[in-house]
């Protein structure tokens, strides 16, 4: 008789955060296909779940928490002999306390162990297994064995993460993708050198490291040939890129100042965020490179230049400013003074033309008085900004901010929040009102379905538009028909706004289009 071959492995994983973790992420499950083992969306029936965490903010650390604990529980209803593991910025964070406060989890990984995903798979079936083994009811009781499964959770898990991180992948890395095939994240560096009072960052995925350009140029080569159509470039800071490659390397180059002497002192062949932008915007083919996660101290007259020199390179900044106030900019640490900032978007502007600028402030941070506030209401008002989200601030412990006086309620929090963003909001609609009668070139996401629709107003829109009878003629149908998500130059995914196409298109592709309408956030579009 032929011995029946033995199944997989399988392992279902559920990620969490920034897309930064997303990366992480892709890499933890490539490295598993080559090791053998099955990937599953069914995480219930897997025979091992990972939980890819996020610990930036307070809400993001609840909610990782929470996909844990359900794990848990999905796991001891309908799958004990389930292995449990937890990834990312959570036990990298608390990698000392965890094991304690989830003595469900079977196994917990650091940043540092993303591609040795499969051994700490293995260790946590291991682990679990042997809890089965020793905790095994042995008579078929019900509440025996109920009480058996309950205890199986107090063997303490195994612990995998290395207190400083020092990972940083290349072009050899296994990698699943879990983003549409015609987009792709790179990521060009991981960690940061800042300062920031508010962020726990640096602690947790350590100093900033940047990949060689030649092996970052040969990764979007290959996701281009796939058919890729955006690379989206990412890291905690994406302008200090190449920094650290140079010769006697040196942290203390963070403000301004110190950062453009560096830069300048670089020799002429030396890796810079412009000189990579240049070589990927050289590769053949047609499609987009957005750059992503910025900061203001580190721009250049030559970064400046090339996006400007690069057609391929979206007309698209994102660069979180996290306040203007003078005082607040101190108490951040944010290296950077109020006229700086204002004399760097209008550089920034001037010298690359259609330009579409998105930040994020924070408010509510200790110290931040009405008049400070007032600041930055008025900066938003003047600056408009093309796309601005507004946070409050989140006092994570471990942090310089965490023990500074004045912190601020979560209602005066909440109220300025909705204060700022109301404003934005007004600027957003004039912003999309101007664009309407213009022509531009978008990428196609996906056919838009009634939730879509709804969310959006999209229906609303129309009606209103089809009680003009010059406006209905525009609309070639009354406004009825298929539509299509998509996106502009300036709308980067699953952060910023959409062009809702109305008429025939293929998902992957870039169309271009004629905006005939607006919602608040959003373009309404039909094909040229």
């Amino acid at each position: 008789m032929t011995p029946q071959k033995k199944a997989p492995v399988s392992v279902g994983l559920i990620s969490l955060g920034c897309a930064k973790n997303l990366v992480d992420a892709e890499i933890m499950l490539g490295s598993l296909i080559k090791s053998g083992f099955q990937i599953t969306n069914e995480a219930a029936s897997a025979d091992v779940v990972i939980v890819n965490t996020c610990s930036f903010i307070e809400t993001a650390q609840e909610e990782s928490i929470d996909a844990i604990l359900e794990s848990a529980q999905l796991r001891q209803r309908d799958h004990p002999g389930q292995g449990l593991i937890v990834s990312g910025c959570l036990p990298q964070r608390f990698r000392d306390d965890l094991p304690k406060l989830l003595p469900e989890v079977d196994a917990f990984m650091g940043l540092d162990q993303v591609a040795q995903v499969s051994d700490i798979v293995a260790q946590a079936l291991e682990h679990r297994r042997a809890k089965m083994d020793s905790h095994a009811p042995t008579a078929p009781a019900k509440k025996e064995v109920a009480q058996k499964l309950a205890e199986l959770d107090q063997a303490p898990p195994t612990v995998n993460v290395n207190v400083r991180p020092s990972y940083i992948p290349d072009y050899a890395t296994p990698r699943f993708r879990l983003t549409p095939k015609h987009f792709a994240y790179v990521k060009i560096a991981e960690g940061c050198n800042h300062p920031c009072s508010f962020c726990i960052i640096p602690r947790m995925r350590g100093a900033h490291r940047s990949r060689l350009q030649n092996d970052i140029v040969r990764e979007a080569r290959q996701l281009i040939a796939e058919g890729v159509k955006e690379l989206n470039l990412i890291s905690q800071d994406s302008t200090y890129y190449g920094l650290d490659l140079r010769a006697g390397h040196s942290r203390a180059i963070s403000s301004p100042e110190k950062f453009t002497a560096a830069a300048r002192a670089l020799p002429s062949n030396a890796s810079t965020l412009a000189s990579l932008l240049r070589e990927l915007n050289d590769l053949p083919g047609d499609f987009w490179i957005r750059l992503l996660y910025t900061h203001p101290a580190h721009w250049t007259d030559e970064l400046i230049a090339a996006i400007a020199e690069c057609p391929k390179v979206a007309r698209y900044v994102d660069m979180p400013l996290q306040h203007i106030h003078q005082n607040m900019l101190e108490r951040m640490r944010r290296e950077t003074s109020q006229q700086y900032i204002v004399d760097l978007i209008v550089k920034i502007r001037s010298g690359i033309p259609g330009i579409a600028l998105r930040t994020t402030f924070i408010v509510g941070f200790p110290g931040e008085t009405e008049e400070y506030f007032q600041t930055l209401l008025e900066f938003i008002r003047a600056t408009r900004f093309e796309r601005l989200g507004v946070f409050t601030y989140s006092q994570q412990d471990g942090t310089r901010a965490a023990k500074m006086e004045g912190q601020i309620t979560s209602a005066v929090k909440k109220r300025r929040q909705q204060r700022a963003m109301a404003e934005q909001l007004k600027i957003a609609r004039q912003i999309s009102a101007a664009r309407v009668g213009s022509e531009t070139v978008v990428m196609v996401e996906r056919e838009a379905g009634s939730n879509d629709l709804e969310s959006a107003q999209v229906r609303s829109w129309e009606h209103g538009l089809i009680r003009s009878a010059s406006a209905s003629s525009t609309m070639a149908g009354g406004g009825k028909g298929r539509y299509w998500v998509a996106r502009s130059e300036a709308d980067a995914p699953d952060i910023d706004g959409r062009v809702y196409l109305r008429g025939e298109a293929a998902p992957g592709e870039f169309a271009r289009v004629k905006v005939i309408g607006h919602t608040d956030y959003d373009l309404i579009a039909v094909p040229l």
